[in-house]
């Protein structure tokens, strides 16, 4: 079986799920009951989706690997990816597959551009997503949970005037739920200290950096270039990133490269020097140092 990255839309994952409940109405958005094993075997392999994706796991016990950290998956808990995610699900044991319950709920971008959201606060929490993608409901938010899923089975059925107006503010109604409970499971982590007191200036600027970082981070490693594409100075735009993440923006461009270079020295065959080709490094003794710099070991000893 090939185990390289895919890449996938949800158009992608419309086709991968055999019991979606909107199937027919919308490529920007999905809700799907799997009762059945057969559609994890594409999610088995790295993928990277274009879209934002929940998954609530409501029996059995899986295995989710986000950005190549292993999260434990069992019922009640719920995995969040973000947009750029490379990740995988896969099963504990065979015989797990047998009571496999969960939904998952997936949205595109140009969905919650459309929706009455708070982009602003959705962002702020997203960046601790990438950290902390997972958590566990209790009984109570299951079953407010489990509700909205059958309001929406429910609508599909009558199929109401406006029908995906309706599910679009359900839909959307469903993921402030999701994110105010995970935002209860964060209180304990330490976040990131600003500097200052962010704005929605800054907070969009990172959300806009971040986005163009996940795009040519394979190209480009200079914050001239992020800076002329946000029409920003290079000081100026390195002052938002710091104070609105806590991270600086050649962290953010590094940590992206070493990522990228970690999945394809895990997930494929191909040799190092076109790694370091893909990676626009320019030559093979500079990307082992960064590697190394950054992970303490050489890409080779990594790849064994």
């Amino acid at each position: 079986m090939d185990k390289h990255l895919h890449e996938i839309s949800l158009n992608d994952l419309q086709k991968i799920f055999p019991c979606t409940v909107t199937d027919t109405l919308s490529d920007d958005f999905f809700i799907a009951e799997i009762r059945q094993h057969e559609v994890l075997d594409i999610l088995k392999y790295p993928c990277r989706l274009d879209g934002y994706m929940a998954v609530f796991c409501l029996e059995g016990e899986l295995k989710a690997e986000i950005n190549l950290k292993t999260y434990d998956i069992h019922e009640n808990s719920v995995i969040i990816n973000l947009p750029g995610n490379i990740s995988r699900i896969y099963s504990i044991e065979d015989d797990q597959f047998d009571r496999l319950h969960f939904v998952v709920v997936a949205v595109s971008s140009d969905f919650l551009s459309s929706s009455r959201m708070d982009y602003v606060r959705m962002f702020n929490e997203s960046i601790a997503v990438l950290d902390n993608p997972c958590f566990e409901m209790n009984g109570d938010e299951r079953a407010i949970f489990f509700r909205y899923f059958e309001l929406v089975d429910s609508l599909v059925k009558n199929s109401p005037k406006g029908l995906i107006h309706v599910l679009r503010n359900i839909v959307s109604s469903c993921l402030y739920f999701a994110g105010s409970i995970w935002q209860e499971k964060l209180l304990a982590v330490e976040r990131p200290k600003s500097n200052g007191e962010q704005t929605i200036r800054t907070k969009l600027v990172l959300e806009q950096f971040l986005k163009l970082v996940a795009e040519y981070h394979d190209r480009e490693r200079a914050m001239d270039f992020y800076a002329d594409k946000l029409c920003l100075t290079p000081k100026y735009l390195s002052k938002i990133i710091k104070n609105a993440s806590g991270k600086s923006g050649p962290e953010w461009i590094d940590s992206f490269v070493i990522l990228e270079a970690k999945n394809m020295l895990k997930y494929s065959d191909m040799p190092i020097k076109e790694i370091v080709y893909r990676l626009n490094f320019p030559n093979s003794s500079v990307f082992y140092k960064f590697f190394k710099a950054h992970t303490g070991q050489t890409p080779s000893e990594f790849r064994r």
